[in-house]
């Protein structure tokens, strides 16, 4: 390619575009002078020869630190890793999938006056589950067809066997769209053990597949939306929580803690007790409690549990936060708690107790130090996004006092 220069002494003059380029000037345009005469490029990525404000090559702008197209802003990075999270990533989640699913399948088990009905293998597991981050957004893409084992045992002994087929969990459906389907196995005598796992069995699995979805948005998107030089994320559908994020949570609380014991906030308060039951073990709802990956998923929201004592947590993005100050297996939990509306520095204190009652447990919540302004949102708050949230993913539903 060549560009052609003004006539001087009568004759034409080429040279190539690479000299050209070296010998160009940095005003602000592609042109440079030689004593009275001109030399300007004869064409230009946009056909006009001209480039815009500063540097140019071709009629293409340079970018500039910190201003136009962010796919080439360069930030000061230390991992220098997708800078502003604009390249695609993609992570394979096929085989988290798989030992997640399997796993919440193995835990479902149902119980009546009838028998009981259990989940006893996931026979078939096809299908994969990734993620992909594409300009600062997540995109989650998931489908498979699954079938499981079931076995029931009647109350005088007798055991009968059966299957569950579940053939569109994917991402294009809607929880309400996806196919439970529960039979016996051939030849098993009809028994009214089927209709319960077609009822709370069917139940279970579905509250089983809505934990691993909501797992997948939280626990597995960890490390994919990077922070800025800022320290701000890009926006996102989901928030994930990185390690990071975990120390400065832990400074925050402690600040906290250290405000409350140095200053102090003088405020009227209240106590509050609640009661509820849910069809498990203490156990297992003790573990609830104190899990991450199970508070994210019965708050459906990012969160960060260290479930130790003096383990710092922070649940519904931020909103509440608080240390644990006791943790007594499968019978207490007592904890620092605040509201982020609440006044600067001030946590209630909330026991949580946990009484077994065979094949349920009823759970006492005593709290103290909360703000007589607070008391009702108090109260519902921890019967929404607490209790509710739990019967309502993991199937322990139940009646309440």
């Amino acid at each position: 390619m060549e560009v052609r220069r003004g006539e001087e002494g009568g004759r034409k003059e080429t040279r190539p575009v690479t000299e050209v380029g070296r010998r160009r000037g940095t005003g602000a345009s592609s042109s440079f002078q030689r004593g009275e005469e001109q030399e300007e490029l004869s064409i230009g990525l946009d056909g006009s020869g001209r480039g815009g404000g500063g540097s140019c090559f071709f009629g293409v702008p340079m970018a500039k630190w910190g201003e136009g197209d962010p796919r080439w802003i360069v930030e000061q990075r230390a991992d220098a890793t997708n800078v502003n999270n604009w390249h695609w990533t993609e992570r394979d989640a096929s085989s988290w999938s798989s030992e997640k699913l399997k796993a919440l399948f193995l835990t479902v088990r149902v119980e009546n006056e009838e028998g009981t009905c259990e989940v006893t293998e996931v026979s078939k597991l096809d299908g994969e589950a990734s993620i992909n981050n594409r300009k600062g957004k997540l995109i989650f893409f998931y489908e498979w067809n699954i079938k499981l084992s079931w076995k029931g045992t009647s109350k005088t002994g007798v055991i009968y066997k059966g299957h569950v087929e579940i053939p569109n969990l994917s991402d294009e459906n809607d929880m309400d769209d996806i196919e439970i389907n529960v039979g016996l196995a051939k030849d098993e005598p009809d028994t009214n053990l089927l209709y319960l796992m077609k009822q709370e069995g069917a139940k279970q699995i579905s509250n089983a597949m809505e934990t691993y979805i909501s797992t997948l948005k939280t626990e597995f998107t960890q490390g994919m939306i990077l922070p800025t030089v800022n320290g701000e994320q890009s926006e996102s559908q989901n928030h994930p929580v990185h390690k990071a994020d975990k120390y400065k949570i832990n400074e925050q609380v402690a600040g906290n803690s250290s405000a409350s014991k140095s200053v102090g906030v003088k405020i009227p308060t209240c106590k509050i007790n609640l009661k509820d039951i849910f069809l498990t073990s203490p156990e297992d709802l003790y573990r609830v409690f104190i899990t991450q990956e199970m508070v994210q998923a019965f708050t459906h929201s990012s969160a960060v549990v260290e479930g130790d004592k003096g383990g710092k947590f922070q649940l519904l993005n931020g909103s509440v936060t608080g240390e644990f100050i006791e943790l007594v297996s499968a019978k207490q939990i007592a904890m620092k708690w605040r509201f982020k509306s609440w006044p600067e520095g001030h946590f209630a204190t909330i026991v949580l107790t946990f009484i077994d009652k065979g094949n349920e447990t009823e759970v006492c919540l005593e709290g103290k130090g909360i703000p007589a302004s607070e008391e009702e949102r108090t109260k519902e708050g921890w019967q929404r996004y607490y209790f509710e949230g739990i019967k309502q993913t993991f199937g322990y539903g139940a009646r309440l006092f």
